[in-house]
């Protein structure tokens, strides 16, 4: 499948260029804004194209797309892109604004395109693996989770998400949109309400880069979540806890493979066994079954519009101060 680069960025060089030739496919042509940019990330990436418009696409015979330009730039990529009958990888937020996003959804579904989320932490062993012992049962009834994901933002991607919220700047923006999918991809529900508390350490200018909130269930699980830009010693983690069990798992928040998990209950603990298949990879594969009309485990385009609700949610709790009802449109 021959794909085009909407975004010169950082995680398209690290990560995606290598998953994509990894599955078969081949990168034929990156855009960026910035031409020299452009130019110098198909150079680097040995990328045949390096355009400075998405229109000049034309001819080029590209079939997916996978975008990654600032969050603000998402839906008119995505309805271009749907436009020309091409397959959608959206990296999230999928969008700022909340109809936008729907828009996406919406426009994707009407082309007949397949539209994925870049919500690749879920393709984590550990995830998969915590999602295989709900299903079966293993910690009986769950009553809460708990799932820390702050991080030191790296200096190279800092930019943006520091300084503008146009752009999709902020901390939840950023990572709450993951951790909401994470664990809907592991419990198979999205919270109904939303606490939260959000703050500035010193590292975001006028944007929060610390928030924590309760998300509240149907099912009746309650989660504790905390997202941070500015804990440079901190260790991500996850936790299920149920009347028969519980899991606790390390290192699974991140683009990288690995992590460990555990599952303790009156056997003791038992660290399961985890595959580390690497993350987009996954994603990819995931992405051909799809256009394929085969089951996949990708996080679908109303998936991506799902989470984003979540933040919004979070979002508007700690402007207002009040538990908020999430609105999933």
């Amino acid at each position: 499948m021959k794909w085009a680069l909407i975004g010169a960025s950082n995680i398209a060089g690290q990560w995606m260029v290598d998953a994509l030739r990894a599955c078969g496919d081949e990168v034929v042509a990156v855009v960026s804004g910035d031409a020299q940019r452009a130019r110098a990330f198909a150079n680097a990436h040995g990328i045949p194209h390096a355009l400075d418009q998405e229109a000049a696409l034309t001819g080029l015979g590209i079939e997916a797309v996978y975008i990654s330009n600032t969050n603000e730039k998402h839906e008119a990529s995505v309805l271009r892109a749907a436009a020309n009958g091409q397959h959608v990888l959206c990296e999230k937020p999928l969008a700022v604004d909340f109809q936008a996003a729907i828009r996406m959804a919406s426009a994707c579904d009407t082309a007949g395109v397949v539209m994925v989320t870049n919500h690749h932490l879920r393709h984590n062993a550990g995830h998969r693996a915590m999602r295989e012992q709900v299903a079966a049962g293993a910690l009986g009834r769950l009553s809460s989770a708990r799932l820390s994901h702050s991080v030191y933002l790296p200096k190279p991607i800092q930019g943006w998400r520091l300084t503008d919220r146009a752009a999709g700047g902020g901390v939840v923006l950023d990572i709450a949109v993951h951790n909401a999918d994470s664990l809907a991809f592991i419990l198979g529900e999205y919270p109904t309400h939303v606490c939260a508390m959000t703050s500035n350490t010193g590292m975001a200018n006028g944007l929060e880069d610390n928030a924590m909130s309760i998300w509240q269930y149907a099912s009746g699980i309650t989660a504790f979540t905390h997202q941070g830009f500015n804990t440079p010693f901190a260790e991500t983690h996850l936790q299920l806890h149920g009347d028969a069990g519980s899991l606790h798992a390390t290192g699974v928040l991140s683009q990288a493979p690995g992590g460990v998990v555990a599952l303790s209950n009156t056997s003791g603990r038992t660290e399961l066994p985890l595959d580390n298949d690497n993350l987009y990879q996954r994603v990819i594969r995931n992405m051909h079954a799809a256009i394929a009309g085969q089951p996949h485990a990708n996080a679908d385009g109303w998936a991506g519009v799902r989470s984003l609700a979540v933040a919004h949610a979070v979002l508007q709790s700690a402007a207002s101060g009040l538990t908020v009802e999430v609105a999933y449109g």
